[in-house]
């Protein structure tokens, strides 16, 4: 027999978790200690929220589990928004909280966590795929069992249990569970549809989505497109499933796309096939109903939005995207081949007129500097905010699997945090955080982390003095901007110094491209504050 805390933290380390992510409190202090003893790192975060993301970025950088660790109450309501996150982008996490005594529930207790205060296991449900209280030591092996389940099983996502302090020192009997493997393959009863589909189609287009990173199918992508000759579109959040200059590549449609994408929309699309996207209010401007396709074939793991953004007749494709792409690799071509060679529109973006006054540098320069001086494998992590738009037109990919952005959560910082979790999780990779000043305001004490952890991520702030994509769509749409500027705009460069990382302030192309080659150099946490036009429009003007 052993404590509680004991036996979930030797799981932990079974499981292959090396850092957990957190602040701690006296409730989880059992666990602290237990972490320690059995060689996981904890990395003490700056806030609750931050570790929540930090662990999303361990998780996705080492295809394992993320743990987040808060103490009870405000700990765990500080969770929330980074479980939520985790939820969008179905990112395996584990939010592990505490509560007083269980002996003591129904009294008035500091930060309870129970339906008597602030009942965190009713608030986690929401944004997770299982929650609960761990009330008695026998219960820890079933409620563990179901949380690694839920949290692998299907599509991958966060999970919560609330472990009372007493509980922790309560003693178990001993057991051993294993993961589920990660990422099952469920595949689809109606593939052959899909093949008759594609046999007669002349005029297909594929769009990817971000379901292409959760199940890290880039090879299998690349192959399908070329195997039926199809072009490829990606979403904003499809932003790095595909290489930009692979002859196949439309580029990027929906906000921050490029005219290409709807040049080539505009003479009649016969078969859209949608793999790994939602069609998000953010990814369909640019499919309006004068461009609509004749059919679609929807590949998702989730039936709940196939059919409701474009209404033409929709063959669902369900269950585990790259399982059913390597199912459709293996069946015969059919009569793809007579397909005529596909013309593509050429590539202006390099040409586009810049929109800068030429006092400051313009979104386009800084993405073109950031591919040009950056290792082609480089992950980065695009932020919630016109920073990331104008990645999503610009940046180009070559590497799959080393841009992540998402836009329908879109919790602004969490960039800054996932770059962290994913830097200590992947020590060998170059981490780049694009991050605005905005951004930087709700989540960059996490910087603090980084230096202190010695992980040497590259935080590239866009600093224009305002939430740009905010301001200009107020402008745009309603008339005015209001509460969208910061008089006194933060001086990221300082901002960062005053936590321990190294820093550059940039106002030209030459300051910037010389900050990063010796931020790289360096390998030390980095701030690289770019100042760029406050009035320069970004690629997002599309959503109403």
């Amino acid at each position: 027999m052993q404590t509680v805390a004991k036996t979930l933290v030797q799981h932990l380390t079974s499981w292959g978790v090396t850092h957990v992510f957190g602040i701690p409190g006296k409730p989880v202090t059992p666990l602290v200690l237990e972490m320690d003893r059995n060689g996981i790192t904890f990395v003490l975060a700056r806030h609750e929220c931050g570790a929540g993301f930090a662990a999303a970025g361990y998780a996705l950088a080492n295809k394992t589990l993320g743990v987040a660790l808060g103490t009870a109450g405000p700990g765990g309501t500080n969770m929330l928004t980074a479980a939520g996150q985790a939820m969008a982008t179905g990112t395996p996490v584990l939010f592990l909280t505490g509560q007083p005594p269980i002996k003591e529930i129904g009294k008035v207790l500091g930060q309870d966590s129970t339906m008597f205060g602030t009942d965190l296991v009713r608030m986690f449900e929401p944004v997770t795929k299982f929650s609960a209280r761990v009330e008695r030591a026998e219960l820890l092996e079933v409620y563990l069992k179901h949380a690694i389940e839920q949290a692998f099983t299907g599509v991958a996502g966060p999970v919560h249990l609330s472990i009372p302090l007493d509980v922790l020192y309560e003693e178990c009997p001993a057991f051993q569970l294993e993961p589920p493997p990660y990422g099952p393959q469920q595949i689809s009863s109606n593939l052959d549809e899909v093949v008759e589909i594609l046999s007669v189609a002349r005029r297909p287009v594929i769009l990817a989505g971000i379901g292409v990173h959760a199940v890290e199918a880039y090879e299998e992508l690349e192959s399908f497109a070329e195997r039926w000759n199809i072009p490829v579109m990606t979403t904003p959040g499809g932003k790095g499933v595909f290489r930009s200059r692979h002859p196949l590549s439309l580029g990027p449609l929906g906000l921050g796309g490029v005219p290409e994408t709807e040049i080539y929309m505009q003479d009649r699309i016969d078969v859209l096939l949608v793999i790994g996207s939602q069609l998000s209010d953010l990814e369909v401007p640019g499919l309006n109903p004068a461009v609509y396709p004749r059919t679609l074939v929807h590949f998702d793991h989730d039936p709940r939005f196939i059919g409701k953004a474009i209404h033409v007749p929709t063959i669902p494709v369900l269950g585990n995207l790259k399982a059913n792409l390597q199912a459709l690799l293996k069946r015969e071509v059919g009569q793809s081949a007579a397909r005529p060679p596909v013309s593509l529109p050429s590539r202006g973006r390099e040409e586009a007129a810049e929109t800068s006054s030429g006092r400051y540098l313009t979104g386009r320069q800084v993405m073109k500097t950031l591919r040009e001086e950056l290792p082609a494998d480089a992950i980065v992590f695009g932020d919630a905010g016109s920073h990331s738009f104008y990645a999503i037109q610009h940046f180009d990919i070559e590497v799959p699997g080393t841009f992540f952005f998402e836009e329908v959560f879109a919790s602004m910082g969490r960039a800054i945090g996932y770059a962290v979790g994913a830097q200590i999780a992947r020590p060998d990779r170059t981490i780049v955080c694009l991050t605005g000043d905005g951004c930087l305001f709700m989540n960059g004490s996490e910087v603090s982390t980084a230096v202190n952890c010695g992980a040497p991520v590259l935080f590239v702030v866009m600093n224009n003095g305002s939430l740009d994509m905010v301001d200009k769509g107020m402008a745009r749409h309603l008339g005015r901007a209001v509460g969208t500027a910061y008089p006194t705009p933060v001086d990221a460069a300082k901002f960062g110094e005053s936590m321990g990382a190294v820093a550059y302030r940039c106002e030209t192309e030459g300051e910037l491209r010389q900050a990063i080659v010796t931020a790289l150099r360096e390998r030390r946490t980095a701030i690289i504050d770019v100042i760029v036009d406050p009035h320069e429009i970004p690629p997002t003007m599309k959503r109403g």
